[in-house]
């Protein structure tokens, strides 16, 4: 029965990070722009077009000839309107300006604009007074002065934000090449577990362990594809680790490893190969991992803290590698006050970290769901400290 008796929490991490390699190689899509805020450009987008896609203006005002306004103040005669929409001005006549808005085609022979601001009406009718000078190119947008045809508009392994659909609608682009999601599917166990909003009876739990895998997966730049929720029953579990694995590149189970009576996830994967055991860390002490019809399936135990943390350490670095996001946040700090630790266990508190220091908000229970919500970071304590002092510094991941 293939088992391991402990391990420690970078030997976990390894294997895990080994099981999963194959299910986080992942592949391209092609998608809408519309549809590609918070996905990763697979490959470098180049620009179809020039961008400005044609020479205008930047204010609203006057299209002039620079040397014709040199000598400003100047009363000259304006010769026609040009508004920010598709037209063909034409050409500007010499000794004439021609009053513009802010994006509008810039006429040739104009070199120049004028701000509304610095004009005044030139005393007879379609004249104006134009204030003060401007160089040859002031106010207006030469055409490809942003970015010109072929170059690169947005770089490969960049997170889509608004700033960079703004730029690939801008050049007329309509779909983009992004890093495909890593398919996740997440299965929780037990017979205790009742859906939030409804009544339970006296032994019955919320399932939080869903709600919570289910938006940590997405935080990390996977999808979830399946979401079941099972009792302590091999045959139910059974049919959902199937639907789960026909679906998913990676499926996340909680519940039912440690070594008690109604183990479900255990006692069905152990005779499939699964390896069940211990590392040491608190929260999170029993892990198990298991290949299921090539797929992987990472087995966090049922408390909610330790679930949570669990997935933390060991799949969400790997997952948003995967979907080309930024790695955590890891600071030092020092400890605002004393506190104790047990040996021989990596500890993971909930904690709040001011910038300075770092204080723990909740005692070490894998139950205490509320103090891992008043927690913005999590302080890591190493397996061979019993006692650190206030001042000590300590390793700290953000939330």
């Amino acid at each position: 029965m293939p088992t391991f008796a402990r391990r420690s929490v970078e030997e976990h991490a390894d294997h895990i990070a080994g099981l999963l390699a194959r299910a986080l190689e992942t592949e391209t899509e092609t998608i809408p722009v519309d549809d590609a805020a918070g996905r990763v450009t697979a490959s470098p987008v180049g620009s179809p077009v020039d961008l400005p896609l044609f020479r205008n203006s930047q204010m609203d005002g006057f299209a002039v000839r620079a040397a014709e306004v040199a000598d400003a103040p100047v009363i000259l005669p304006i010769a026609g309107e040009i508004a920010a929409r598709a037209l063909d001005p034409g050409a500007l006549r010499p000794g004439t300006v021609v009053r513009i808005m802010t994006g509008g085609v810039v006429p040739e022979g104009a070199d120049a604009v004028v701000p509304v601001e610095d004009t005044s009406p030139g005393g007879e009718p379609d004249t104006v007074l134009i204030g003060r000078s401007r160089g040859v190119g002031e106010y207006v947008r030469d055409r490809g002065s942003d970015i010109r045809t072929g170059d690169v508009l947005i770089p490969a392994g960049v997170l889509l934000a608004s700033r960079h659909l703004a730029a690939l609608a801008a050049a007329g682009i309509t779909t983009v090449s992004v890093r495909r999601r890593v398919r996740v599917a997440v299965v929780t166990t037990g017979a205790e577990l009742v859906a939030p909003g409804t009544d339970p009876v006296r032994g019955q739990v919320f399932d939080s362990n869903g709600t919570a895998l289910a938006a940590a997966v997405s935080a990390a730049g996977a999808d979830v594809v399946v979401r079941e929720r099972v009792a302590d029953d091999h045959e139910a579990f059974r049919r959902a680790l199937a639907t789960a694995t026909a679906a998913a590149d990676l499926v996340l189970t909680s519940g039912g490893i440690s070594m008690g009576d109604y183990e479900v996830v255990r006692e069905t994967l152990e005779p499939l190969g699964g390896e069940v055991g211990s590392v040491a860390m608190q929260p999170g002490g029993p892990q198990a991992t298991a290949a299921v019809d090539g797929v992987p399936v990472v087995c966090f135990p049922g408390n909610p803290v330790s679930t949570q943390l669990s997935f933390e350490v060991f799949v969400a670095p790997l997952l948003r590698r995967a979907a080309g996001l930024p790695a955590r946040r890891v600071s030092a700090r020092a400890l605002e006050g004393d506190l104790r630790s047990v040996p021989g266990k990596r500890q993971f508190l909930r904690a709040h970290d001011d910038g300075a220091v770092v204080r723990p908000v909740s005692g070490p229970g894998s139950h205490l769901v509320a103090g891992l919500a008043a927690a913005d970071s999590l302080l890591i304590v190493p397996e061979d400290a019993v006692e650190l002092h206030a001042g000590d510094v300590v390793e700290v991941w953000a939330l």
